[in-house]
């Protein structure tokens, strides 16, 4: 049987908030966590009009709601996939930076030229 596609049954918003957290971490500035494989979060990208640019990515503001409401960092803190200093920062776990949240290639959208 193949693995169960999202085991722990994270809401659409929790996944594209986890995506947009594993996509910041992913960044050259990005700073080691206090725990072995984690990666303090401390700037927030800020939307300006309907999108904002991450690395070389450009984010519908739609899709990142959840970088600024307190419930979906709760509940990704309570699964064990970020501990949370909201608003000020989110350490990435290593069980979020390797949850697949099947959402990188549908909210970063790259240029291909």
């Amino acid at each position: 049987m193949p693995p169960k596609r999202n085991p722990l049954n994270l809401n659409p918003l929790q996944l594209k908030t986890l995506t947009l957290l594993q996509a910041l971490a992913a960044l050259p500035d990005a700073r080691p966590g206090e725990a072995e494989g984690s990666i303090l979060l401390t700037s927030l990208p800020d939307p300006h009009g309907d999108h904002f640019h991450l690395g070389d990515a450009v984010v519908a503001a739609r899709d990142a709601t959840g970088l600024r409401n307190p419930a979906v960092w709760t509940a990704l803190e309570r699964k064990g996939l970020v501990k949370t200093a909201f608003p000020q920062s989110a350490t990435l776990l290593p069980a979020g930076r390797a949850y697949d949240t099947g959402l990188k290639d549908a909210i970063l959208h790259r240029a291909t030229h």
